[in-house]
This record gives C-alpha cells, sequence and structure tokens, in this order.
C-alpha cells in the first residue's frame, strides 16, 4: 500500500521520501526520494523525517509468528521513533495505517463501527501492539500534531505480498482449506481504494481538524463471504476454487496445538494455522464505514470486480 500512497501524490506533484528497510526501485521511478534504515533506530527516523510536512506512517510487522519482542520493536518502538520526529521537526500532521484487528475479541464483528472498543485479550502479538502504537499515535493528537489512524482490512491487489501469494500458494500446494460451515461475511478493501483514504485522510487533517484525534475503518463496502473471496482471488490466479472444509472447533484446537508445539521445538517457521488465524477464517468481520465516507469523503472508486480484473491481469504477467 505504501507505494499506492506514493503513486498517488507524486501523480498530483508532491515531492515525497520514502523510508523503509529494503530498496525499492519501483518508487525511486516515480521520482520519490528513498531513504534506507529501521524504523526502530530513533536517530535514522529523526533523519528521515527532516523538512517533511506531513508523515504517512504505514510500516509494521505484519503477520501472527513471531518474537513478542520484535512486534514490539518495530510496532510500538517504531512508532513512538516516528512520534518523537514528527515532535522534533514540527511535522503538523501524521496519518497512521492501523488494523482493524486491535478491535477483533475472537468474535462476530458484523457491521460495527469505531465505538467498538479494543479487545481485552489478544491471541496473537500483532493485533495487540497495533493497538497500543494506535493509542499512542491518537493520543499525541492536539493542537502540534494532529494525528489520525485508518484500519484497512484485508488489502488485496497487484503487488499484494500478503493475502493474495498466502491464498494462491496454499492452494497450489493442496493446503488450503475453508473453516466451518457458515457464510461468515467479510470486508476487503482494493489497494488503491485503501490509498485514497490514505490520502483523503491527509488532506483533511490539521490541528482541530473533524477528523484529528480519530480512528477510521476502511473496506469496499461490499462484504463477501469468506469462501467467495477466496474463490475470486483463486480465479484470478487462474486457480480451482476451495471447497474442503474442516470443522472450527477442530481447527482452533490444532491451531493450539501446533503453537504449542512450534514453541517448545523452537521452530521459528510460522505454523500452518494457529488460533488467531482460525478464528479469524471461521467468523464474520465486515465494518460501517459511514464515518468514512462523511469525514474523509472516501468512496471507494475501484469496484470489487473491477478490482478483481486487474488482479487477474497482473497475475498473467
Amino acid at each position: 500500500m505504501g507505494l499506492a500512497i506514493v503513486r498517488k501524490l507524486r501523480a498530483r506533484g508532491d515531492q515525497v521520501r520514502s523510508f523503509s528497510r529494503g530498496t525499492y526501485p519501483a518508487l525511486e521511478r516515480l521520482g520519490a526520494e528513498s531513504l534506507r534504515g529501521d524504523i526502530a533506530d530513533k536517530a535514522a527516523v529523526l533523519r528521515a523525517a527532516g523538512d517533511c510536512d506531513i508523515v504517512f506512517h504505514v510500516a509494521a510487522k505484519a503477520g501472527v509468528w513471531g518474537s513478542t519482542e520484535s512486534y514490539h520493536r518495530t510496532n510500538v518502538v517504531g512508532t513512538d521513533n516516528v512520534l518523537t520526529a514528527c515532535s522534533a521537526e514540527g511535522i503538523k500532521r501524521l496519518v497512521y495505517t492501523s488494523t482493524p484487528s486491535v478491535t477483533f475479541a475472537g468474535t462476530d464483528q458484523i457491521g460495527v463501527d469505531e465505538s467498538a472498543p479494543y479487545a481485552e485479550r489478544y491471541l496473537s502479538d500483532y493485533p495487540r501492539t497495533k493497538a497500543i502504537a494506535e493509542q499512542r499515535v491518537l493520543e499525541s493528537n492536539g493542537s502540534d500534531l494532529a494525528t489520525v489512524a485508518l484500519r484497512p482490512h484485508l488489502i488485496w491487489g497487484p503487488g499484494d505480498p500478503h493475502l493474495v501469494p498466502r491464498i494462491l500458494e496454499r492452494r497450489r500446494s493442496g493446503s488450503l482449506r475453508l473453516l466451518g460451515n457458515r457464510p461468515n461475511a467479510v470486508d476487503s478493501v482494493y489497494v488503491d481504494n485503501a490509498a485514497d483514504a490514505h490520502v483523503l485522510a491527509a488532506d483533511r487533517l490539521e490541528p482541530g481538524s473533524a477528523v484529528a484525534g480519530k480512528a477510521y475503518f476502511i473496506s469496499q463496502g461490499e462484504p463477501l463471504p469468506l469462501a467467495d473471496l477466496m474463490n475470486r482471488i483463486l480465479a484470478a490466479g487462474g486457480l480451482p476454487p476451495v471447497e474442503r472444509r474442516i470443522p472450527t472447533g477442530f481447527a482452533i484446537f490444532l491451531g493450539a496445538l501446533l503453537e504449542t508445539g512450534y514453541e517448545l521445538l523452537g521452530i521459528e517457521n510460522e505454523p500452518p494455522l494457529t488460533r488467531f488465524v482460525a478464528l479469524q477464517l471461521s467468523t464474520a468481520h465486515w465494518f460501517d464505514i459511514s464515518a468514512a465516507r462523511r469525514d474523509l469523503g472516501y468512496e471507494p472508486a475501484v469496484s470489487l470486480d473491477e478490482g478483481m480484473e486487474r488482479l487477474a491481469a497482473s497475475l498473467r504477467g
């Protein structure tokens, strides 16, 4: 999504500096200045923030497996460094990319809005550390720095390094399964729509503005049964649909068993299933985005159908 945001900013003539761990030639081709470093390195973040007017903080350690320290270092310490840099450099606006998982407590989320509380307990360090970071960002909102947090759900599209490749790889290996028999509806968001929301938020953000200090769910506004969403992604990749199912209770038990086994054996690779993933795949999670429509002027410009066509074209090469 960071690349999509840069593309939109450069298209309207904004000067952009990118700060990331890797080297991304696509950013340089867009005319963005690229700096390389670790977000947990405060001095590096301070250097990157110099002379900037606004920060889009999209960096995170995602996923569901890894040491607690690694998630804390990137998602919490890294966010603290961004906030410190904004203060030190006199930056007035910060757009933070959060996740709807900060409110996920393991049960259905059906049309919930931003009044939903943070979960009291998390089964993964990713949502736990993102919740800590989001709260710190929103608590930092004030007269000197305006902050806003966006919660895009299941970002997908051309170039997606997470959701799409994982679904396609597991289908090719024969390990992809549906959980339970409920047609649990889920939200998703096409990458360009998520980027639009970030730019819209930035343009409306200033100290005291209507969006300052708030969080917003971002999605297509077109929830689908999870099986339908997965099978549409598989079709875009030229693969047959997934039909095999396993009971939800067994999946949760298996996830817990695998987590325990991997921890006891010191296996660093991610287990094929965890409790968090089992609960995510077996519950409904779709959101009321009327606040984003009202305050940000957000409206998904790329429909789900058009987005799938673009995804299929990119996967065909």
